[in-house]
Parts: C-alpha cells; sequence; structure tokens
C-alpha cells in the first residue's frame, strides 16, 4: 500500500468519523464538505481493500475491519498530534481532545472533587468525559482510554491495573438492632435477613454474593426483593436501614468512619475488586493520556 499525503488524510478524516459519529460532524470539523469526506473514505478503503464503515440513513458505525485499523493508527495520530505541538519546545504539551469512559462511582467518589484543578493544570486540554456503567465498545466508540472498576473482559485492549478495593458486607445499626448481626455467610440465606442486589452491568445478571478467607472461596444465595444498578442509589437504600448489601470499601469509607454503616462478617476479609485502565495499543501513549493516567493514579488511596 503507498503511504502518502492522501493516505495520511483518509487517516484523519477516519478519526474523525469516530470522533464525530457521522460523516456530516467530521467534514465541519475538518472543514471539509460532506462529498469530500466520502471520497477520502473511498481512497483509504481502496487503498486498504476493506470497508472501513456500515452505513445506514441513521448511522455511521465501524465494520470489524475498520474497528482493527482505527485501533492501531489512533494512538499514532495522536502521537503525530504530540509532535506537532510539542516542535521547537523543551517539553511534550499536554493538549488536543481526550476522550475518557469513566466508571459512575469512580467518577462521584475520587475524580469530581479533583477534576478542576487537572482542568486548571492544563488549559490546553479538551477533556470529554462520558460517564456509564459498562465499557462498551471503546474503539468504536471513539475513546481514547477507560478507567473501569471490576475485572475486564477479554479483548484486544490493553488493561493496566491500578489498585484493588475490598469487598464489604455492610448495614445500618438500625437494621442490625432489629434484624440481628450475621455471624456467616449461611446466615444470609435466613428469612430473618434482607439483603440488597447489584446488577453486574457486564453480564445483567445481579453479582454473586461471595466471602473469601484463605483462599476459600463462600458463595450464597440470599433472598432480595430489589435488584440495583445504581451506586448512589444503593447508598440511599442501605442508609434508610432497609437491609444488608456487598459494597466496596472505597464507596463507602467516610459513611464507616461515622458510624453510619456497620461491616459485618469481618472474619472473611480476602475479596477484592479492580480499578482498571484500558486503552486500545501498546503504542507510547500521548502525552494527555499520560497526564489524565497520572491524575488518576494520584486519586488512589
Amino acid at each position: 500500500m503507498a503511504f502518502d499525503e492522501k493516505t495520511v488524510n483518509g487517516m484523519r478524516v477516519l478519526a474523525a468519523i469516530v470522533d464525530s459519529g457521522s460523516f456530516v460532524r467530521a467534514g465541519e470539523a475538518l472543514a471539509m464538505s460532506q462529498s469530500g469526506v466520502s471520497r477520502a473514505v473511498a481512497r483509504l478503503e481502496a487503498r486498504l481493500n476493506i470497508r472501513l464503515f456500515d452505513r445506514t440513513t441513521r448511522k455511521v458505525s465501524l465494520t470489524d475491519e475498520g474497528r482493527r485499523f482505527y485501533a492501531q493508527i489512533n494512538p499514532l495520530l495522536a502521537g503525530l498530534e504530540d509532535a506537532v505541538a510539542s516542535a521547537g519546545e523543551g517539553a511534550v504539551v499536554v493538549r488536543g481532545r481526550l476522550r475518557v469512559n469513566i466508571d459512575p462511582l469512580f467518577a462521584r467518589i475520587l475524580l469530581g472533587p479533583k477534576l478542576g484543578a487537572f482542568l486548571k493544570q492544563y488549559p490546553e486540554l479538551e477533556l470529554d468525559l462520558t460517564v456509564r456503567d459498562h465499557l462498551g465498545d471503546m474503539v468504536g466508540d471513539g475513546f481514547d482510554l477507560a478507567v473501569r472498576l471490576g475485572h475486564p473482559q477479554t479483548s484486544s485492549l490493553i488493561a493496566r491495573k491500578l489498585m484493588d478495593t475490598r469487598v464489604l458486607t455492610v448495614a445500618t445499626p438500625a437494621y442490625l438492632r432489629k434484624h440481628g448481626t450475621p455471624k456467616k455467610p449461611a446466615d444470609l440465606e435466613s428469612p430473618d435477613h434482607v439483603c440488597i442486589h447489584f446488577r453486574n452491568p457486564v453480564t445483567g445478571r445481579p453479582f454473586d454474593w461471595e466471602f473469601h478467607r484463605g483462599g476459600k472461596v463462600t458463595i450464597v444465595h440470599p433472598r432480595g426483593q430489589v435488584t440495583l444498578n445504581d451506586p448512589g442509589t444503593m447508598e440511599s437504600v442501605l442508609l434508610s436501614g432497609y437491609g444488608l448489601a456487598q459494597v466496596i470499601d472505597l464507596a463507602v469509607q467516610p459513611l464507616l468512619r461515622s458510624g453510619a454503616l456497620t461491616p459485618v462478617l469481618t472474619a472473611w476479609p480476602d475479596e477484592r475488586f479492580p480499578l482498571y485502565a484500558l486503552y486500545p495499543s501498546r503504542q507510547h501513549p500521548p502525552a494527555k493520556t499520560q497526564a489524565f493516567l497520572a491524575f488518576v493514579q494520584s486519586l488512589l488511596p
């Protein structure tokens, strides 16, 4: 394949379509006509001998081949942006648009309170944060980086573990006075206890109630009338004294310190839940990605 100016231009157009979600908006971002955008894509498809997009009247989405190609070139294009931006300067400049897929709980508990200071540090950075309870198609959706709680699924993405946090079983003191404190995991299956389930966004089913100790895992199946998928709602239901729930230590530390929530079954202390950074390539990440990852790392206990 001839690697020339038209090929590079086609790659820029491809990235703009993925970022904006349409040929029209990509043309507006690049100051090109819609027909010019279409011609650039057609030339690139001809050079690659693959089809990059599935197009309907309502939606544009990457094909599998297009997704793989975009995952390879996007970090390289970002690196070129950095090289141009830092030419003649003593250090790499953190600038440009960074699209990040972020876990809601992490965003609310740790990221949000400190985000303003980070943005002031890098005034030339344009940060586009999408907070949602699932990763989705990271490459197809045009994200440069994701920060997610939970074990990542097998994929072509590069996964870097940032930390582990403990999984705790908690309730309010009022609930425990009324229903009693469970002494062993099997006690949760008793009709005397009310348990609040939380939905796994990957499987769509409630998380298992697991208890880890010394390499042994005990799984119980408590009854429960409600399954939630929002950490904020889980917290408010818990604080009402309705029932017991399994939560991560990171989310409830202030409530534990104040005595609003009490941990139970503390003889099973070994379950952990991870936080990962995910990105699409092993290539050296651009300065803006490195800066955001360093910021995330600085927030972790």
